[in-house]
């Protein structure tokens, strides 16, 4: 029954408290304490006959595993069910310092979250922007793709600003849509908290993947099929953590041993006592320490 929502709420309401979703956040709340509070949300639509849509909160946990935090099942997305969702999110995981919420521009999320967050900084995804920029500028698209990008995840200025002068040259109507969306949604350079390497909510997205097939299943069933998977992933993530002696996890430890030893293939030749030049291969960067 494709395109069908629920038709009985009374049932879906039933399904959401008998399974006792909101007592179930506390646990994952508990192991988010002290990690980069990017909480990206998103939702997917259910295949079975009810049809409805999933929600879910999640972040990457220290080790950069998909930690979730909180999920439910609503008819549709609409203001009232975002709201509702902010609602039970709210009381299981509080408002806290340096939190952000990121998502794709859905007008409900970001209503939702301006209503029981209105301080807490709202991320749009890039990829999502870009999709609309593709759509309204189908023919130079190629052109931007690879600008955009860097522009997103540029650190200075200097190479925010070199980046959106090239822009303008493909096309000015570009810029006037991308700055109407609001720099400091999209470009990291502008965000006011740290927001890392979470440019994407590919982590909600992820979690949608994995759930394709589970989403063909009545309510319960699928419901059993999220707990199962969220609670296997939570099992093999603290297994890890038990057999990790470094200071960082498995992912990022193994990233700052290879640029160690990439290091060491490079020269440094000082400028100043603050300033130096590192040759990498024959490229040359500036370095100020």
């Amino acid at each position: 029954m494709a395109g069908q929502v629920y038709k009985d709420k009374a049932t879906l309401k039933e399904v959401m408290e008998n399974y006792a979703i909101s007592q179930r956040f506390q646990f994952q709340v508990d192991r988010s304490n002290a990690i980069r509070l990017i909480v990206v949300v998103d939702g997917s639509h259910l295949k079975s006959y009810y049809t409805g849509t999933f929600f879910s909160a999640s972040m990457l946990d220290g080790a950069g595993h998909i930690l979730p935090l909180a999920y439910g099942i609503i008819d549709s997305e609409n203001d009232a069910a975002w709201t509702w969702f902010f609602e039970q999110f709210k009381i299981a995981y509080g408002d806290r310092g340096n939190m952000c919420i990121a998502s794709d521009r859905n007008e409900s999320i970001i209503k939702s979250v301006l209503r029981m967050y209105p301080d807490v900084p709202y991320f749009a995804c890039i990829w999502h922007l870009w999709n609309n920029v593709y759509k309204k500028f189908k023919k130079i698209h190629a052109k931007l793709s690879e600008i955009y990008f860097s522009m997103a995840k540029a650190y200075t200025q200097a190479e925010f600003d070199s980046l959106m002068e090239k822009v303008e040259k493909v096309v000015i109507r570009v810029k006037e849509y991308i700055e109407l969306a609001g720099y400091e949604k999209w470009a990291r350079l502008y965000a006011p908290v740290n927001r890392g390497w979470t440019m994407t909510s590919n982590i909600a997205e992820s979690i949608n993947v994995a759930l394709v097939s589970a989403s063909e299943l009545p309510i319960y069933e699928f419901l059993e099929e999220v707990r199962k998977m969220f609670g296997c992933w939570n099992c093999s993530n603290r297994k890890e953590t038990t057999n990790t002696y470094t200071t960082l996890g498995k992912k990022y430890q193994e990233m700052l041993t290879l640029n160690e030893a990439m290091s060491t293939r490079m020269t440094v030749v000082p400028s100043t006592d603050y300033l130096h030049t590192v040759n990498d291969g024959g490229r040359n960067y500036m370095s100020a320490c």
